[in-house]
């Protein structure tokens, strides 16, 4: 019977199933991604580090653990590579850059992967024969430079060997942070930028036997090199780190992806009620002959669910589809090759999940069906369905929270985070229906009789029976709010870093500047025309005891709460009597001098910090600095704005105590053109090759580029979102056509002629499209606000331009459906509309 009643509504059935199918395609796509991932990071795992094991320390290597780091390599082979920053001048186009510079030992590194370089012999051939260098390739093209031309690194100039593609583990996004430049370690320490001071890092990787494990080595080992500070890195755990960060990201777009779905079934809810509305004399008739409502139940239940596969089996095949774009979608930010290949778990999981949820979207309808009255057949009425309540309503809606809920769970991994997704979920779809409730409200309450009868018309529609308004501002209105609020957050933590434009406010900033060279820098900016903003000196130290708890004593008793890596940290720290406008004191009191030599010294900490190293007023800490051991207690707690253009600490010394330690200082100084910015950088390389420089206004373009890449990411799954809407909407119009047929036959045997019907009908979905976008722009400065407040800790100041390309968008996308889908009344006579919907 459910076979034979469809057969005049299949197309109708397709039509509002259909919205659930990009749901699915979203799912199945991401899912399928996330697998082929998982299996090529499990695959190449060896080339994400290039080693079996990579051993990390940021300070020169005592005696003993350098003794450590050469017995590892007993039986197999070591290659290191020391790592700093550092200004780099291209003799072709005459610019500097600041880079990651990275001198490699002559051989081994990397024993797994390769470096990939153009030419490729490049990647051997730098290492032998001279001073040879592989530059990242952006940066030869930003600098118009090519293989062959020079390139200076401190003291010495290399040939350009060639251009640097990929290094082992490095992702796109990474290079552009920190774009590289491989020198032969040999040459290192003759660059002159080894200086005391400055921040470098010795990396060691092994190539162990093969009867060795790498992770049981570093389980026996690890007491030894947590105590010397040095981090580890093995292919296993570089690998689960891997996959734990892909995998959360899959997940994130999976929950997005889900979002739509829920939209599409939202579609499914409102097109069954209106599709059993239309089927009550058939069910009345039913009835009569003897079928249950039970029977009548399950008759419109095995539709649903052969529609529910059918569009399951549809956004499957296509999510199968789109899964070959997403390698290229997420090139940026992969750090190995994608192979592609048919996930069946995927599209398993996603065709059970399509199912399930269109049944219970469905069901909350369906289950009218059970208390259709035969008399229904005599005295058609709405009337004959009873009013008690059904208390399986509360159930199915139970069953469709658990779903989110578990859902959100197996995605997320925790039953806070479930619960939070799925109470922000019900409280998305709980404003926008409220708010569209509220709209019904407001324009049946105040409805304008004075208006021209075309708006009367227009804005009756939105609450006349059949309206469109609440499916239609629930299911756009949500999409809308995804894309909004992605807009305003770029938006708002571009606008954190834009401090490259403040007026008055550094945007160069120049580090390691050692103490002989303190004048002769300064001297230097000013013969420039620029200005020294700030001087600011910087020691070194790393910190021994907390309230007399040594690192050992806090790894053998955790319950004391002190995290191990305040003991391994380098900590760059500084020292003034006076605090500076980003910083606030919050607890204690500043005097900026030392106390008598024999009491420990009054130190100043970031309030966020101390409670991070469960340190408070009055507690004691001792920094050794460069082998010097200095008792200090913390009198001062103070909040720092970390977003202001400032030199900003942690830990803040007062003056009298570490004027003769090792240091060196950074100048804060403000460029006003970019012009001038490339000149000063150009001739302070070639006087200080040591010194360096950030272009705080290239920092900002990095940032906007990373972001416009990870926004593009996040707009193309929300797109999943605006679409299963407008499907949503598609559906929905089509599906109760034979009303808006029979309102506009009316109004044209009344004496409306077409124009006034399509004025009718523009205004109306105007209205309803309007609404649709506003809701949902409202939602997104509300997500927004707790986003950057909550989330980011930022203050919201939302830039509301991009908001409306949105609202205006998606409100000529609605009026465009809504016209199309109403053409065909127009076009026809009355009569032959009536006799077309009769038959």
């Amino acid at each position: 019977m459910a076979w034979r009643d469809s057969r005049r509504n299949r197309g109708r059935l397709a039509l509002f199933i259909s919205s659930i199918v990009l749901g699915i395609a979203a799912l199945v796509a991401i899912n399928s991604f996330a697998d082929n991932l998982r299996t090529d990071i499990d695959r190449q795992a060896k080339s994400l580090i290039g080693a079996d094991l990579v051993i990390a320390s940021n300070r020169v290597l005592e005696p003993d653990m350098q003794h450590l780091v050469d017995s590892i390599a007993i039986g197999g082979e070591r290659s290191d590579e020391i790592r700093f920053v550092s200004m780099v001048f291209f003799q072709a186009s005459q610019g500097t850059r600041l880079v990651q510079v990275r001198a490699l030992e002559d051989a081994g590194f990397p024993y797994y992967g390769t470096i990939e370089t153009e030419p490729v012999e490049a990647s051997r051939a730098f290492r032998h024969g001279g001073r040879k260098a592989l530059v990242d390739e952006t940066l030869l093209l930003q600098f118009n430079t090519k293989p062959g031309d020079s390139i200076k690194v401190g003291n010495l100039t290399f040939e350009i060997a060639g251009a640097l593609k990929k290094i082992p583990g490095q992702t796109a996004v990474t290079a552009t942070i920190a774009p590289a430049v491989y020198i032969p370690k040999r040459y290192a320490e003759e660059t002159g930028l080894l200086q005391k001071g400055s921040r470098i890092s010795y990396y060691f990787y092994y190539n162990l036997p093969v009867t060795t494990d790498a992770d049981a080595l570093v389980k026996k080992l690890e007491p030894r090199l947590e105590e010397a500070g040095f981090g580890y890195d093995t292919v296993k755990s570089r690998k689960e780190s891997t996959g734990e960060a892909y995998d959360n990201l899959a997940r994130f777009l999976a929950l997005v992806g889900f979002v739509a779905l829920l939209l599409g079934c939202v579609g499914v809810a409102s097109a069954v009620h209106v599709y059993i509305r239309e089927k009550l004399a058939t069910i009345g008739v039913l009835r009569c002959l003897g079928v249950s409502g039970k029977q009548a139940f399950l008759i419109y239940l095995f539709q649903i669910m052969a529609m529910g596969f059918i569009g399951s089996v549809v956004g499957a095949v296509l999510g199968s589809l789109i899964q070959l774009y997403l390698p290229q979608l997420f090139q940026a930010f992969l750090p190995v090759e994608v192979t592609l290949s048919v996930s069946w778990s995927a599209i398993a999981v996603g065709i059970g999940i399509g199912v399930v949820v269109a049944v219970l979207f469905a069901l909350l309808p369906l289950l009218t069906i059970r208390n259709v009255s035969p008399l229904i057949t005599l005295r058609a009425g709405i009337e004959h369905l009873t009013s008690q309540r059904d208390t399986l309503r509360w159930g199915v809606y139970a069953l469709i929270l658990g779903f989110i809920f578990l859902f959100a769970y197996l995605q997320l991994g925790t039953w806070l985070r479930a619960l939070s997704f799925t109470g922000g979920v019900l409280a998305s779809f709980l404003v926008l229906a409220l708010l569209a409730r509220l709209m019904m409200w407001l324009v049946k309450r105040f409805f304008p009789v004075n208006w021209g009868y075309v708006w009367r018309q227009s804005l009756a529609n939105l609450y006349r029976p059949n309206n469109q308004t609440l499916l239609l501002t629930v299911s756009i209105g949500l999409g809308t709010a995804l894309i909004a609020t992605l807009f305003l957050m770029q938006r708002l933590l571009l606008s954190e870093v834009a401090f490259a434009g403040s007026e008055n406010q550094p945007n160069l900033v120049l580090f390691d500047i050692q103490n002989a060279q303190k004048e002769e820098v300064a001297a230097f900016a000013e013969a420039q025309g620029l200005p020294v903003l700030q001087y600011v000196p910087v020691v070194t130290m790393r910190l021994e005891e907390i309230n007399g708890l040594t690192a050992a004593d806090v790894r053998s008793d955790t319950t004391l709460g002190i995290p191990d890596w305040a003991f391994t940290r380098e900590y760059r720290v500084t020292y003034r009597d006076t605090l500076i406008a980003s910083e606030t004191g919050v607890g204690g009191t500043w005097g900026g001098m030392a106390g008598p030599a024999d009491s420990p010294i009054p130190i100043s900490v970031e309030d966020r910090y101390a409670e991070r190293l469960k340190a408070e007023l009055g507690d004691t800490l001792i920094f050794n600095v460069q082998g010097a051991l200095v008792p200090t207690v913390v009198a001062h707690l103070r909040e720092v704005e970390w977003n202001r253009v400032q030199s900003n600490f942690r830990v803040l010394f007062p003056k009298g105590v570490l004027e003769e330690a090792p240091q060196f200082h950074v100048l804060m100084t403000r460029t006003q053109t970019d012009a001038q910015s490339a000149q000063f950088q150009r001739e302070l390389v070639q006087l200080f090759p040591n010194v360096s420089a950030i272009d705080l206004g290239l920092i900002l373009q990095t940032l906007d580029d990373i972001l416009g890449k990870i926004s593009f990411v996040i707009r193309f799954m929300a797109l999943f979102s605006i679409t299963t809407g407008l499907l949503v909407l598609i559906g929905s119009i089509n599906i109760s056509k034979f009303q808006r047929v029979q309102e506009s036959v009316l109004l044209r045997t009344l004496g409306a002629n077409k124009k006034q019907i399509l004025s009718i009908n523009a205004f109306e979905y105007l209205l309803l499209g309007m609404l649709a976008a506003g809701t949902g722009v409202l939602i997104s400065i509300g997500a927004s606000w707790a986003l950057a407040v909550y989330s980011f800790e930022v203050e919201f100041v939302p830039d509301l331009a991009p908001l409306l390309p949105v609202f205006l968008g998606i409100t000529a996308l609605t009026v465009l459906i809504g016209m199309l889908n109403s053409r065909g009344v127009l076009s026809r006579p009355p009569l032959e509309v009536l006799r077309r919907e009769a038959a």
